[in-house]
């Protein structure tokens, strides 16, 4: 059995990076107010947290580091789900999002579309993008940037959607 613990956390410094506020606020647009979201990897400091908070969605939160694993966890009531999760086990996380048959947005690495796995994983559910212009900052990276976009399923009114930011 798959556990956040087991395959999600490599001692890389990709897998702990911090969503910058502007990237929350950017998937605002495409939120519906009468939804729950879900936000599986996130603590009370997530920019998630506190941009959903701030301008008034409803959302439930959880982390491996309060006990609720995304591998063993799911909140008794939520819409969508929307996060960052950690770029280890990858293909893992999108398959249990997958498996939900809910709506979603997470934030991955853009050098994902380069395997397989999206390919297969999203044959048949629609593969959809949100897409910035440029590199993302990440909070507790310094000055490393690298590609990001949300990859997201039932949540965009349109396939592909580039920001301009």
């Amino acid at each position: 059995m798959n556990t956040s613990q087991s395959i999600l956390y490599s001692p890389g410094r990709n897998d702990d990076c911090f969503t910058p506020r502007y990237v929350v606020e950017a998937v605002l647009p495409y939120l519906d107010r009468s939804k729950v979201y879900w936000l599986p990897f996130d603590t009370e400091e997530s920019q998630f947290v506190k941009v959903l908070e701030e301008n008034g969605f409803m959302f439930t939160s959880s982390h491996i580091r309060d006990g609720k694993d995304y591998f063993l966890y799911e909140p008794q009531h939520w819409d969508a789900m929307l996060s960052n999760p950690p770029f280890t086990g990858k293909r893992a996380v999108f398959e249990r999002a997958l498996g939900f048959g809910k709506p979603f947005a997470l934030l991955m690495s853009n050098t994902w579309l380069n395997d397989s796995a999206p390919k297969v994983l999203f044959r048949d559910r629609g593969l959809q993008l949100l897409l910035f212009r440029n590199r993302i900052q990440y909070n507790n990276l310094g000055k490393i940037t690298f590609s990001s976009s949300f990859f997201c399923c039932d949540f965009l009114p349109q396939q592909i959607i580039i920001l301009d930011k």
